[in-house]
């Protein structure tokens, strides 16, 4: 087998056939999806805690609902970063750096706003989801396909789901 040493401790290289430079390229775009993830799951529990007005029943519960399964799903976005041989990123200032979303506003917006950056949010993580398939598909990666698959069916889902509640 082959090792690689790494500050003087030897280390098994990564050998799960996919090359290096695939799997680092991949490991950023998912490091981007994790940021994206975070940051939606952050807002989406800031708007929880927030929401005001007569939705607020509903959109207490279902931000709730939104922000378990945004939780719920860093995990596995992580883990698929490391399986592929890369540190995951775990803070604020690198996912600040690496998310395409906003971060929530300061002063808590009316309810329907919130629906709104919702809606824009999830787009955006899709849009993130869907911009790493190509590398993965060259790679041949499949385990990160399936989380990418998985991963856009829920944001695209909730985002139609929220997008409904701004039509008249």
């Amino acid at each position: 087998m082959a090792k690689k040493t790494n500050g003087g401790n030897a280390a098994l290289q990564i050998n799960i056939g996919i090359s290096e430079k695939d799997r680092a390229a991949i490991a950023g775009g998912l490091s981007r999806l994790l940021a994206d993830t975070y940051t939606l799951y952050l807002t989406t529990h800031n708007f929880h805690w927030n929401v005001t007005g007569p939705m607020f029943n509903t959109l207490h519960a279902m931000f709730m609902a939104q922000y378990t399964e945004l939780w719920a799903a860093v995990d596995p976005i992580a883990e698929r970063i490391r399986s592929l041989g890369h540190p995951a990123p775990g803070s604020y200032g690198q996912f600040g750096k690496l998310s395409s979303l906003k971060d929530a506003p300061a002063t808590p917006p009316k309810a329907l706003e919130m629906v709104r950056i919702l809606v824009e949010g999830h787009e955006a993580v899709a849009r993130t989801a869907r911009g790493i398939f190509p590398l993965a598909d060259k790679a041949g990666d499949e385990p990160t396909a399936d989380l990418l698959t998985q991963r856009l069916t829920v944001h695209e889902q909730t985002a139609w789901m929220l997008r409904s509640l701004l039509e008249d």
